[in-house]
């Protein structure tokens, strides 16, 4: 297992592994994370044999808003509320996906979760990988999510290209996850940002939550 010290070299490395159609594992805004490139099929069942794991949508990060774009289909006023009060942060958003986003990516729901996280260590790994990279916790099926890259190493001493290490993780919280594809958005995982915070956002929007 390689583990390099987040640096502009570790990045350059990663995005070569990314290209190649592996797998990375990296330190979110939240917890560590496995990264691939969301639109490779081939890396995203990587993913999923990686983890145990099996019909589960895959979430992704983007480095910038208009990155983003190019996974989603259609912004409601409630994605579009939710992004501009809460992003930069722990915040995911599920949107409907455009066609070409993979089948593996979200599970045949038509739907896909992106959040542009509040890091700019982060947002610089994603970007040297493409500017949208997945970030599915780097942790087996049914295990506590890594927060350090030793962890990771642990976890999966095979599979991944390399680790990033950013350090232990700031947060013991995941993102919070809510559906904005209908009229009311629902609420899938409460984290980082609270039910309360969110409803504040919309509420004064006139937007039921």
């Amino acid at each position: 297992m390689l583990i390099y010290p987040d640096s502009v070299d570790a990045r350059e490395r990663a995005s070569q592994v990314v290209e190649g159609g592996g797998l990375v594992a990296f330190r979110t805004d939240t917890f560590y994370g496995v990264g691939a490139d969301p639109f490779d099929e081939a890396a995203l069942g990587l993913i999923n044999a990686l983890k145990g794991r099996d019909g589960k949508p895959i979430l992704v990060l983007a480095a910038d808003p208009a990155d983003a774009e190019r996974l989603i289909a259609e912004r409601t006023r409630a994605f579009d509320l939710l992004a501009a009060s809460h992003w930069p942060g722990a915040l995911t958003l599920v949107a409907a996906a455009r066609a070409e986003a993979p089948e593996l990516l979200t599970a045949g729901t038509c739907t896909v979760g992106v959040r542009l996280p509040d890091d700019e260590e982060a947002r610089a790994i994603v970007r040297a990988c493409g500017g949208l990279l997945t970030a599915t916790s780097a942790n087996p099926a049914g295990r506590p999510p890594a927060r350090t890259a030793a962890e990771v190493a642990g976890y999966f001493p095979d599979g991944l290209g390399l680790v990033i290490d950013g350090g232990a993780t700031r947060t013991e919280l995941p993102s919070t996850v809510i559906d904005v594809t209908g009229l009311r958005p629902r609420l899938i995982r409460e984290g980082v940002v609270t039910r309360a915070e969110l409803g504040a956002t919309l509420k004064a929007a006139g937007i039921e939550f």
